[in-house]
């Protein structure tokens, strides 16, 4: 019991490790440190010199991320007896966790498009590569968001499958149908 509580801690810590530097990363990348650098430096060539030395050091990190995320995810998936398979639309656990497996495969896919294929294509071969590299970086952002949103639904799911238990703060709520009338 005690070694699988430690494995099940160990793989949530993981997995929650592996969010923030991957998903953390972007979304503070989006709405601080763009915003900072550019208000820094202007729009110059310093900004494109500075923000690809930044995703050239954050990128080993979400290519790390990345895969640690696939591998705690899959072994979480299975935690719930609700869970039925990868991409199982059955009820209403698998079809969120379903959406959240189709929003992280569309991250990994434009995430890996900016970083392997823009990147090659600085030297002016894509018109704007700026602009468009920034714009999926804050599609991902959004993404992310509706991730997150997507594990939340997760969450309040498993909890209401384990009972009205485990939910006792919320129970405490007012009740917003009728309160304020």
């Amino acid at each position: 019991m005690i070694a699988r509580t430690i494995v099940i801690a160990l793989v949530t810590f993981f997995h929650d490790l592996f969010t923030v530097v991957w998903i953390g990363g972007m979304i503070v990348t989006v709405i601080s440190y763009m915003p900072a650098v550019n208000d820094a430096l202007g729009t110059g060539p310093q900004v494109k010199k500075v923000m690809i030395a930044f995703q050239k050091r954050q990128s080993i990190w979400v290519y790390i991320s990345m895969v640690g995320l696939i591998l705690t995810g899959l072994m979480m998936s299975n935690r719930s007896s609700e869970f039925e398979h990868l991409f199982g639309f059955g009820n209403g656990f698998s079809i969120a966790l379903s959406i959240k497996h189709i929003f992280v495969i569309l991250l990994i896919v434009l995430t890996l498009y900016r970083s392997f294929i823009l990147r090659r294509n600085q030297t002016g071969t894509i018109p704007n590569y700026d602009r468009l590299s920034r714009q999926i970086l804050i599609v991902n952002a959004v993404l992310a968001l509706t991730l997150f949103l997507t594990s939340g639904i997760i969450a309040a799911l498993s909890l209401m499958r384990e009972g009205e238990n485990k939910l006792t703060f919320y129970n405490s709520l007012p009740n917003t149908q009728n309160e304020y009338k």
